[in-house]
């Protein structure tokens, strides 16, 4: 058997030999040139190896972050106007936690490799965690908001806003409450935020599981297959019926007639009308499911009107949402078109946001089984970002990245101590201000660096200013200049600040900007 030592381990490790080497014939020579090329090939492709983010998974620059915290603190700012609290809860959750909580989307959920003893898995959602969260505190009446990645092994379509990592934006109501209030103020919350954030035309679908459960029931479809026909009924937004139905009946057992049953509901989308027509209902009033269902649905639609919202709303026999917890009312919010006004290409990006009632799932992890109802939204925050970021794009419009108000320059130089000694000043006044890391950077570079970045107002502090006790303040945009007493000169800054317009918080802010 022929023998042979790397180059790296020869160089290491020489061979001492008692006595001298024969030439190597051409078969070893052949070998060993083989393994060089091979090695420089192997250290070639290391040193050229194209540094990426792992699929699903993207970086988020600047100009992004600042758009993306806008989003969010437009989704918070509401949440918080209905009185909702913040709270937070691993990354991490045990595998049985999440396992069978998903429906046929259970297999999209990361597990990890033992960890120590415990069989770990990424949270898919923020709604299993937070009934988890609920049964082990032993809570049974609290309003919460929780903004966090989740994670899911999907394929990932990163120009519809679909990854692997991603935020979710969620607000649950949970306790024991009259029907419908809580449910209508999550809708109404769906309608609040798509409309203050301007990103198109939508609609917000609802329906009920129960009145899905008893229109199944009358159709013929057994019990057992519930749960999967919930999941294959939810690509109906995505497949035509034709499609759907083959998959009911050739891949899940569905006769042909009890899927054509099927089809003649799941068509059916409307307002109160339709809820009335649905009552009426030979087959469907007669099933007790059903019937609580359209009776829970009536007085939603009721409190809706109260709230001014239908004209959004649509009572969607067809939406279905395929995940097993969900026990009532359950929502979808989805775009009708996108506003086209600087001539970008449409961007498709599905439904922006989700959610329903959950009364049992608490019960799955208390000791006792006790129930703790909940209905809860999800906002699709990626999916609405990826809309603002394309049309951000097309605009040609800066956003601002940073919040500061004021520029602390000088147009001299020896003044590095002075610019220290006053911007310290307005720092400790709460004002944002910069200056240049240079000892005795150019009054126009300064000025650039001001413009460039859109920061509003310049303190421009010189020799004069120093002798008079005054500083110079520069209105960027007008270039207007006047002599403030330095001892006013953070309330001036604070009062013109106050005299800015912020506009629509979503959209992209031209510079400069306050």
């Amino acid at each position: 058997m022929l023998r042979t030592l790397s180059v790296a381990a020869a160089v290491r490790c020489p061979l001492r030999l008692s006595r001298p080497c024969p030439l190597p014939g051409p078969l070893l020579l052949g070998l060993l040139s083989r393994q060089v090329r091979e090695a420089a090939g192997s250290a070639g492709a290391e040193c050229g190896s194209v540094l990426k983010t792992p699929k699903g998974t993207r970086d988020h620059h600047p100009a992004q972050m600042a758009l993306r915290e806008r989003l969010f603190g437009t989704v918070v700012a509401c949440f918080k106007r209905h009185g909702a609290a913040a709270i937070d809860t691993p990354v991490l959750e045990l595998r049985e936690t999440l396992m069978e909580k998903y429906g046929d989307n259970s297999k999209l959920i990361y597990e990890l490799q033992d960890q120590g003893g415990e069989l770990l898995a990424l949270r898919y959602d923020l709604t299993v965690p937070f009934a988890r969260y609920l049964a082990m505190n032993k809570i049974t009446n609290i309003k919460r908001y929780h903004i966090a990645k989740v994670y899911r092994r999907d394929n990932p379509a990163m120009t519809r806003g679909r990854y692997r990592e991603f935020y979710q934006c969620d607000f649950d109501i949970a306790g024991q409450f009259d029907p419908m209030i809580p449910d209508a103020e999550c809708l109404k919350i769906v309608h609040e935020i798509l409309s203050e954030l301007q990103i198109g035309d939508f609609l917000i679908k609802v329906n009920d599981r129960r009145i899905l459960n008893g229109m199944f029931a009358i159709c013929g479809i057994p019990e057992s297959k519930l749960v999967t026909m919930c999941s294959t009924l939810d690509k109906l937004d995505k497949m035509p019926w034709e499609e759907v139905r083959n998959e009911m009946v050739a891949e899940k057992g569905l006769s042909p007639e009890a899927a054509d049953r099927v089809g003649e509901y799941v068509q059916l989308h409307g307002g109160m009308d339709l809820i009335e027509q649905l009552l009426q209902d030979p087959k469907l009033s007669q099933n007790k499911l059903a019937n609580e269902g359209l009776g829970d649905m009536k007085l939603l639609f009721e409190y809706l009107t109260l709230f001014g919202i239908t004209g959004k709303i649509s009572f969607d026999l067809s939406l279905a949402r395929g995940l097993d917890y969900y026990t009532g009312v359950i929502i979808e919010a989805v775009l009708l078109q996108q506003e086209n006004d600087h001539g970008e290409e449409s961007v498709s990006v599905g439904s922006v946001a989700g959610g329903g009632r959950y009364d049992g799932l608490v019960a799955t992890f208390d000791p006792k089984g006790r129930k703790v109802p909940c209905v809860g939204i999800s906002i699709g925050i990626e999916r609405i970002f990826s809309i603002l970021e394309q049309r951000m794009k097309a605009s040609g419009e800066k956003v601002r990245t940073t919040e500061t108000q004021v520029m602390v320059a000088t147009p001299q130089k020896h003044l590095l101590s002075a610019r220290l000694k006053l911007i310290s000043e307005l720092w400790d006044a709460g004002i944002k201000a910069e200056m240049m890391y240079r000892k005795d950077p150019k009054l126009l570079k300064q000025l650039q660096y001001c413009e460039d970045m859109g920061i509003p107002l310049v303190a421009i502090i010189g020799e004069q200013e120093l002798r008079d006790g005054v500083v110079k303040l520069r209105d960027a945009a007008t270039r207007e200049e006047v002599d403030i007493p330095r001892e006013e000169l953070a309330a001036e800054i604070r009062r013109r600040l106050e005299t800015c317009t912020t506009g629509n918080p979503a959209a992209p802010q031209p510079l400069p900007s306050c």
